[in-house]
């Protein structure tokens, strides 16, 4: 055995960290003179070296959180510097370590941390949270990723028992509130994988912070439909009390409600469907808020029969309020539109003015079957806009601060963070509110607005239904309170068919109401004569003058020149002096009325936000929503994969090819859903693949988006089909698409753990060659080589 004068005589180990290995390497000691001691320095390097290399950085992998991964996780020394280690006694270590997070002082409690691990390890249990726990309170986003890092060590060190449920799921509502999404969704998908399960009020406000970016709300989706999964069909028995915790985490009205909130917020309407199918399964109950979020997924998927069946329940709800009401059928309003379905949604506007006129001669508010709302549209945007701010408000006030982690831990049914969620559920709510655009509210009855105006006409223009539009209009203006017969809506409509180039259209007009005996004021003729006569189409315009002296119209100086122009242009002299003579005889000075030209500039400029202006603006930008055969033909193809009916759903596919209908996003996600839902059907879905991207080089009718890419990548990773796999990936990177590689990781490690070990075989096909290196690809992206 060596004295301890010998051992006091070596020299002191010098560390260095590399900037790309957490490998530590002993500095060179100068050789000792003596043999003995020589070989005891020997030892004591070995020592360092060996704990040294147990304690080096894995490399953290966030999916989108971005984290500088050459700086060690545990070591507080820059590369190329050195420290002396000095022998500490761990348990003073461990104390002042409690001291500095008592003080909260992070930076250094992370110094003395890392001391600990580069000597000992972890420190121990209760340190180790008590660190976690004052990272989180900080909501410093430096902190909270080494806190994440820390978590991240425990469990790859399968040192996870050192962790609490209760500081961990505080870190996760700290990560959640600073925007770090995916290291909190993370957490919570370790607690229930370890069975540590969290409380469902816990967690649903971890849900909530994450709703409020796109990504977080699909992850959002996602753990609910994975939390989901395990009660199932009545899978956890009740009676048995040793499945409490486990029943505390089942997700509840509220915490569907967040989630469904946001897919609809950032567009993922698709993963949202997936939540309202899981509901039944699992016994929710739906409260009102979750009958109009619903009727706003149903309208944007194009679910109308199941905007029906909901009609029902709608009606019969007794704790609906008005503004919930008003949501609804504005969304069954917008499906009919979308369908193309006319007479449907003329007949419920229709109703809604009848009903108003009720209203307006009656003493008393009459009840309206389609649902009431609180006040004019105008009043109510303005609340839901000052509702919305005061909300921004208090979630600034609840992001930027958390709740002291001993009223957390006091708080056993969590009643403050239930109170928290319920503030962001009711923020975006109101988002969704605003959005309501058909329909508004005058003495307590709903009431159509200028935009439901705006897309019926559209719409009737669009498919050639004249007749049917004149008809509309005026019914609509029987029903509503006279208005001036030059600015009423078929007039508005007529003069923007003008301004559009739609002269046969507005002349078709013209003659609906002629022949309803509805008086029409001399601009509308005007207008509509100077554009015959700016085109020279000569037939038309003696046709016009027919029908306006019929309905004794006298025309202004300013057209009388026009078709003096016209007859000029086509070199009819004699044309030309008989219309000046007769604007000599009608004593009709020059310099006539230029009304319509100046509605019409005003507006071109969007002067004016009337009917006409919108009409204008809606046809020019605004893209057709009337492909009703496209969303008929998705809705069977949705029936029968819903129904895992897939033959049918195939020939229903063929059928609309063969009618000229080209499948878009939302077919092809029904057929990819219903492969995967019964399994082994990868060579139709690669199939599929292929068709996809034919009609997306063709045309632009074909959008990539988040949720086909997805469903269509976990077929491919759940089949093996890995070149496929990478062709999504390398889309969604493309597009700047959130991928949730936890669930990918997990998939992989269930279905091809054993895939891709070891030494390649010595005799390969080349296209094993190539499956092989496409599966390891794919291995090496989900961070798993």
């Amino acid at each position: 055995m060596f004295s301890l004068r010998k051992v006091k005589k070596l020299h002191a180990v010098s560390v260095h960290r590399s900037r790309f290995s957490s490998l530590f390497r002993a500095t060179e000691v100068t050789r000792c003179t003596q043999s003995q001691a020589s070989l005891q320095h020997g030892l004591a390097e070995a020592r360092n070296h060996s704990l040294l290399s147990k304690l080096r950085t894995s490399s953290t992998r966030f999916d989108v959180w971005s984290i500088d991964r050459t700086k060690s996780s545990f070591s507080t020394i820059r590369s190329g510097s050195s420290i002396l280690l000095q022998a500490r006694d761990p348990a003073k270590l461990n104390e002042e370590i409690q001291i500095a997070v008592d003080q909260r002082r992070c930076h250094e409690a992370w110094r003395l941390f890392e001391q600990h691990m580069q000597m000992e390890g972890f420190p121990r249990k209760s340190v180790v949270n008590n660190v976690l726990v004052c990272f989180a309170e900080s909501l410093d986003s430096n902190w909270l990723q080494k806190g994440y890092t820390l978590v991240e060590k425990a469990f790859e060190e399968s040192k996870q028992n050192l962790l609490e449920k209760e500081p961990l799921v505080y870190l996760s509502l700290a990560l959640a509130k600073s925007g770090m999404a995916v290291p909190a969704s993370t957490i919570l998908r370790k607690l229930v994988e370890t069975e540590e399960y969290p409380h469902v009020s816990a967690w649903s406000a971890v849900l909530a912070h994450m709703s409020l970016t796109g990504s977080g709300s699909y992850l959002s989706a996602e753990l609910i439909l994975e939390i989901g999964y395990l009660f199932q069909n009545n899978r956890v028995d009740p009676r048995k009390k040793s499945n409490a915790p486990l029943l505390a985490m089942k997700p509840n009205t509220q915490a569907l409600n967040i989630a469904l909130a946001g897919c609809l917020l950032f567009g993922t309407t698709r993963k949202a469907e997936e939540l309202l199918d899981m509901i039944p399964k699992i016994g929710v109950k739906a409260d009102a808020n979750l009958l109009v979020i619903m009727a706003h997924i149903y309208e944007r998927n194009g679910r109308r029969e199941e905007l029906r069946k909901l009609q029902r329940h709608i009606d019969e709800a007794v704790n609906l309020n008005d503004s919930q009401f008003w949501q609804f059928y504005n969304c069954l309003l917008m499906c009919h539109l979308k369908f193309g379905d006319l007479e449907s949604a003329s007949k419920m506007v229709l109703e809604m003015l009848r009903r108003g006129k009720v209203a307006r001669n009656s003493l008393g508010s009459a009840i309206f079957g389609f649902g009431t709302a609180d006040d004019d549209r105008l009043k109510l945007r303005k609340q839901s806009e000052v509702k919305e701010d005061d909300n921004d408000q208090t979630l600034v006030f609840s992001i930027n601060s958390m709740i002291p982690y001993e009223e957390f831990v006091r708080d056993m049914k969590f009643l403050k963070l239930e109170a928290e969620a319920k503030d962001v559920l009711g923020a975006l709510l109101a988002k969704l509110h605003v959005q309501v655009e058909l329909i508004t509210s005058e003495r307590g009855v709903l009431q159509p607005t200028e935009e439901i105006y705006v897309k019926l006409a559209k719409a009737f223009l669009e498919s050639g239904k004249m007749k049917e539009l004149a008809e509309f209009m005026l019914k609509a203006e029987h029903e509503d309170s006279p208005v001036s017969s030059d600015n009423s809506m078929l007039v508005n409509v007529t003069n923007a068919c003008i301004s559009l180039g739609m002269l046969d259209q507005a002349h078709d007009l013209l003659d609906e109401m002629r022949m309803a005996g509805v008086r029409t004021g001399s601009s509308v003729y005007s207008s509509l004569l100077k554009a015959y006569c700016k085109t020279n189409r000569t037939r038309e315009v003696t046709a016009l003058l027919r029908d306006a002296q019929k309905a004794g119209i006298q025309f202004d100086a300013s057209c009388y020149e026009a078709l003096i122009q016209s007859q000029v242009i086509q070199n009819d002299t004699h044309g030309a002096l008989n219309v000046f003579k007769e604007m000599k005889e009608a004593k009709i000075a020059r310099g006539g009325n230029q009304q319509f030209e100046k509605l019409l500039k005003g507006c071109e400029g969007n002067a004016e936000a009337g009917l006409m202006s919108k009409l204008l603006r809606e046809i020019r930008e605004g893209q057709s929503n009337l492909d009703a055969g496209v969303h008929d033909w998705n809705s069977v193809i949705h029936f029968f994969s819903k129904k895992g009916l897939m033959q049918d759903a195939e020939k229903a596919l063929k059928r609309m090819r063969s009618l000229g209908h080209s499948p878009n996003a939302q077919t092809f996600h029904s057929m990819v859903t219903g492969y995967a839902a019964i399994g082994s059907k990868y060579t139709e879905v690669t199939e599929l693949w292929g068709e996809m991207k034919s009609i997306a080089a063709a045309t632009s009718s074909m959008r990539f988006d988040q949720e086909l890419l997805d469903a269509v990548l976990y077929t491919f990773v759940r089949g093996g089909f890995f070149s496929r796999a990478n062709e999504v990936v390398e889309m969604m990177e493309k597009g700047n698409m959130f991928v949730d590689k936890y669930k990918y990781r997990m998939l992989f490690l269930k279905y091809h753990k054993t895939a891709y070990k070891g030494k390649a075989p010595k005799v390969q096909s080349e296209s094993q060659l190539r499956k092989r290196e496409s599966g390891l690809a794919f291995k090496k992206w989900l961070g798993l080589s």
